[in-house]
């Protein structure tokens, strides 16, 4: 049978276009911001929220998702504190919240601790339909807010006092941006692993860079090449029978090595380019 003739490759399939859309997305406003570990971080509180979720019988990816963003809002008070003692705090507050995952999934009824495995480096056998309604709500938003709102997010990324001055509301869209990257590793966790998901919303994004120049196209670049190693790493791991959220993460990698193999000769070509149209504006000056 063909994979798509399976209920839970489709929805797995499904999953991993989002995935392949979202993580990048948010994740190039978190590497222009210098943040490109939040989403480290905030998949180890979730890891809280889903270890709830097995305890009160509730669904895993929305308690998940309510943990990940008051965590991903505290990481982000913490910062904009600026104070020394911020990257104290922080880790305390993620080691704290992978510690209380671990702790709080011990009480829950048996076999929780097998089916956090799943959550922790994803598994397209898992994914369930309530799963996937969840993932395309979450998703919709992440897009609405990363493309919706790129312009007002960008002038806050590349520099806040600007920003400020022109009249953005910074504090709001600073913890927009938090918000939204929790909402993404509770996107992602399910095909990539909490452990990995930060791996998803930086790679593609420092392969695009390799390649691109300006924002909007590394933004583009990197999204397509989510979905493609989404995709691909998905249905790897249908015929290979591997962990997903491993193969997606190392067919990214290998995306970036090749993007940065081709970077030498374009960065030469535009070198080139570059030194010949100064040239051509040296001669113009003289013959003036």
């Amino acid at each position: 049978m063909d994979l798509l003739d399976y209920a839970f490759m489709q929805r797995a399939l499904l999953a991993a276009v989002l995935v392949g859309v979202t993580a990048p997305a948010i994740g190039t406003y978190l590497v222009q911001r210098r943040q490109a570990v939040m989403g480290d971080g905030i998949g180890h509180v979730a890891m809280t929220g889903v270890a709830l979720g097995f305890l009160l019988n509730a669904s895993p990816v929305w308690m998940a998702t309510l943990v990940a963003v008051i965590g991903a809002v505290g990481m982000e008070l913490i910062r904009s504190r600026g104070k020394t003692s911020g990257d104290i705090a922080l880790a305390m507050l993620f080691y704290g919240g992978l510690a209380g995952g671990v702790m709080i999934i011990n009480l829950a009824p048996g076999g929780s601790t097998a089916n956090l495995t799943s959550y922790l480096f994803g598994s397209i056998t898992t994914v369930s339909a309530e799963d996937v309604t969840a993932v395309v709500i979450l998703a919709a938003f992440v897009i609405a807010v990363t493309l919706g709102l790129r312009r007002q997010l960008f002038a806050v990324c590349q520099d806040e006092e600007f920003a400020r001055v022109t009249g953005l509301p910074v504090r709001f869209l600073n913890l927009l941006i938090a918000v939204t990257a929790a909402v993404t590793v509770t996107v992602a966790m399910r095909i990539v692993g909490l452990l990995l998901v930060s791996a998803m919303m930086v790679i593609p994004v420092a392969a695009a860079q390799r390649v691109t120049r300006g924002f909007t196209a590394t933004l583009s670049v990197a999204m397509v090449i989510g979905v493609l190693v989404s995709l691909s790493g998905t249905t790897l791991t249908y015929y290979i029978d591997a962990p997903s959220g491993g193969t997606i993460v190392l067919l990214a990698i290998g995306v970036f090595m090749v993007m940065t193999a081709l970077s030498t000769p374009l960065a030469r070509r535009r070198a080139n380019a570059a030194r010949a149209a100064e040239e051509v504006c040296t001669r113009d000056d003289v013959k003036v």
